[in-house]
């Protein structure tokens, strides 16, 4: 039970600015020590970060009315626990997602590209002009500033992006050999008939104009914005948002409490099987 609370980011005591953070051996020596001398206290203060299996390390208050409030109020939280942490996780994915838009970087076309290849050409590259795909070239990329003195866009820059646009080629080739393996399998099991009425299969190549374009880069982004929040991008360290309570939006954690609790007055499904441990 004191594990589950130190792991649970609630403040075990206060600390001055400028203190170190304490260990979780720390955080266990004064959660154990509170128990012992004011288990009431203990229950009050941290019973959001209990569970329904750490109800009996308070048995012994029983018939005390604040302890029941507070052990029926665990108990409760316990049987909406899951639904609430799915709620909460969703929120901070988008808090996060709104914070990774307005910085501008990480949902680039550059990055974007780097990360899902193939998507971008499906939506975006194929449709470049030559004047837009030679300004995609290290070459012609924007010079970064440097100090003065120094050449404005150095030879190791050139080397390195040169690196990364032939790894990015690389695992878009390979992505697409497996796209189309997936869909060799597809055909060889549909008719003969129907592969032929497969659309696009003989048609000329479709060139969308400049508002097709448009409409297609504001899919990809949408689809890369969804990829984000579904926890798929392998590269991205998903516990710093997960865990991380300063991605908590007050004006939304408060609606979803509010709808919680009148939801409480309805029937509610099974918390599905792979939260029933947290």
């Amino acid at each position: 039970m004191l594990r589950a609370v130190a792991a649970s980011h609630l403040p075990v005591c206060s600390q001055q600015q400028g203190e170190p953070d304490l260990t979780e051996q720390e955080k266990v020596a004064i959660l154990g020590q509170l128990y012992h001398e004011k288990p009431l206290v203990f229950l009050e203060r941290f019973r959001t970060g209990l569970r329904e299996e750490h109800l009996a390390c308070f048995g012994h208050l029983r018939g005390d009315h604040r302890a029941d409030f507070y052990c029926a109020e665990v108990a409760r939280q316990g049987s909406t626990r899951p639904r609430t942490l799915r709620t909460r996780l969703r929120n901070r994915r988008y808090a996060a997602l709104r914070e990774l838009i307005q910085g501008g970087e990480y949902f680039s076309d550059e990055q974007m590209r780097f990360r899902a290849p193939l998507l971008y050409e499906q939506y975006i590259g194929q449709y470049l002009t030559l004047e837009e795909l030679s300004a995609r070239t290290p070459a012609h990329r924007p010079p970064k500033p440097g100090p003065p003195g120094t050449p404005a866009c150095p030879l190791s820059d050139l080397l390195l992006q040169s690196y990364q646009e032939r790894e990015l080629q690389q695992r878009l080739l390979q992505q697409q050999e497996e796209e189309e393996a997936c869909l060799e399998e597809e055909e060889e099991e549909e008719d003969s008939d129907e592969e032929d009425q497969r659309p696009g299969k003989d048609s000329e190549a479709w060139v969308p104009d400049s508002e097709e374009r448009l409409i297609l880069r504001e899919e990809f982004t949408s689809r890369m914005h969804q990829h984000f929040l579904d926890g798929k991008d392998g590269d991205f360290d998903y516990s710093a948002v997960d865990d991380n309570p300063d991605f908590d939006n007050l004006d939304i954690v408060a609606r979803d409490e509010e709808e919680r609790y009148f939801d409480e007055e309805e029937p509610e499904d099974a918390p599905s099987p792979e939260l029933d441990g947290d």
